[in-house]
């Protein structure tokens, strides 16, 4: 089903209000990536929990040098986020245009 113009606008406001900004996440990135606050701010639960439990886990046991292959996995593993962002922005941007397309097109009446 086409959208009127009316309704495309609809969208593209109500997304620019609810996507995420690429720019916070950076900056969560930056001064929290130890506790995945990226991860989280951009709907990664799952994922930040295993970036934390490599991180801070390779952190405990490299006391006792078994930690310190988990520690350099995760010290990679954030480095490589800085380049995966951009990406994970523009997919939760993809995902809820999809999903307030057909929110609109279900609630609003196309013109006649």
């Amino acid at each position: 089903m086409q959208l009127s113009t009316q309704q495309q606008m609809l969208v593209e406001q109500r997304l620019t209000n609810e996507k995420k900004s690429a720019g916070v996440a950076y900056l969560l990135w930056f001064f929290l990536g130890g506790f995945s606050a990226h991860r989280f701010y951009l709907g990664k639960p799952g994922v930040a929990a295993a970036q934390i439990a490599v991180i801070w886990g390779g952190l405990l046991l490299s006391v006792i040098y078994i930690g310190i292959p988990l520690l350099i996995a995760g010290a990679i593993w954030l480095i490589v986020d800085v380049f995966l962002i951009g990406g994970l922005v523009e997919s939760d941007a993809a995902t809820k245009r999809a999903r307030i397309t057909n929110e609109v097109s279900l609630t609003t009446r196309p013109e006649a």
